[in-house]
């Protein structure tokens, strides 16, 4: 089944082509990152104009890398969200237009369970149910316990903000640019991550916390700032990467091993930070914990997942009725999707539930 899926969350715009949730034939992605960092972000309504000029040429560009014409395409498949409304627009429109055109079948991709299954894109026949899932990103950090396919259940999430967007405002908060998270992983490597105490948050519990995290960071600037002297960056960043990361470690590997969960997935854009991979893996082996992580081309915004993940689950829309939705709680897509029956690909998935 050759799956041909849009991504236009935020401020990537992908499409790819995936053969049975496995075999990636395609992989186009536009990045606006140079576009936003002037900014110091995303702007909205720059991302929606430019996902407008580059999805067209993309789709062609995906074709052509996968030698495919639309003959060959089953079905597509396209974020609905959550994400930024006139982004995620973009993407339905143009989806849906297509499988008007086309004659082909469409389905609506929850954006986080797309990254759920950027990991079975890169692993699928190796992985086995139960499957903890720490999925971080620059909006959500979620500790999700995965049963099967479309069947989860959310261990923990943040109170507050995300461990990204923590890293994207110490970063700023740093004077370094954005994205705030590569900038940071690259300078903690030349600091010393004891040279400040800043909190763990929410200790005996799976849910996570970064607002306090990122005050104490900001006093400790403001502190030594009245002092008079230059701002250890490299300091600061290693110490408040060294306290995101232990709070997240710390729940991850106490709930694998409290349940009897023999694999971790980690999935998202902040599993590419360094240090969350060198201490998830090494701290995972000693437990005896297989650990999950994708190729860093696979961690932050594409449509290959979203691909992956509409085969796994392929239910296609009726009707061409696909609405963005921004704020879209992954319990309750799980909850509608549960509601319908699901259509079972053309070739059973390799994976195999562990009694």
């Amino acid at each position: 089944m050759n799956i041909l899926a849009i991504e236009s969350s935020c401020d990537e715009t992908a499409v790819a082509i995936v053969r049975n949730g496995r075999e990636l034939l395609a992989n186009q992605i536009n990045s606006q990152i140079e576009l936003h960092r002037v900014h110091g972000g995303v702007v909205p309504e720059l991302a929606s104009r430019h996902h407008l000029e580059a999805i067209h040429p993309l789709i062609a560009a995906a074709l052509a890398e996968a030698k495919m014409d639309w003959p060959d395409i089953d079905g597509l498949a396209v974020t609905q969200g959550p994400g930024l409304s006139g982004a995620l627009i973009v993407g339905l429109v143009t989806a849906q237009s297509l499988a008007w055109l086309m004659d082909k079948p469409v389905m609506g991709v929850h954006h986080l369970e797309g990254h759920i299954y950027a990991n079975f894109l890169a692993f699928g026949d190796q992985i086995c149910f139960p499957l903890l899932v720490l999925l971080v990103s620059g909006g959500h950090t979620q500790l999700i316990e995965m049963h099967n396919h479309g069947e989860y259940s959310l261990v923990g999430s943040s109170r507050d903000d995300a461990v990204g967007e923590a890293f994207d405002k110490v970063a700023r908060l740093l004077g370094l640019p954005y994205p705030g998270g590569p900038s940071i992983d690259k300078l903690a490597r030349q600091g010393n991550p004891k040279a400040f105490s800043f909190p763990r948050s929410l200790p005996g519990t799976y849910d996570f916390s970064f607002s306090g995290l990122k005050t104490a960071v900001l006093y400790k600037v403001q502190e030594l700032q009245r002092q008079g002297v230059d701002l250890p960056v490299a300091d600061l960043c290693a110490s408040f990467q060294a306290a995101a990361i232990d709070a997240v470690l710390d729940k991850t590997l106490r709930y694998a091993r409290e349940n009897g969960i023999a694999q971790i997935s980690i999935t998202g854009g902040v599993s590419a930070n360094s240090l969350l991979r060198e201490r998830l893996h090494e701290e995972a082996k000693a437990s005896g914990i297989e650990v999950f992580m994708p190729p860093l081309s696979l961690c932050t915004d594409n449509a290959a997942m979203i691909a992956a993940c509409a085969y796994y689950r392929w239910q296609p829309s009726a009707d061409l009725d696909l609405l963005a939705k921004p704020r879209w709680p992954l319990v309750e897509a799980v909850q509608a999707a549960q509601a319908s029956e699901p259509i079972q690909p053309e070739q059973p998935t390799p994976t195999q539930k562990v009694s």
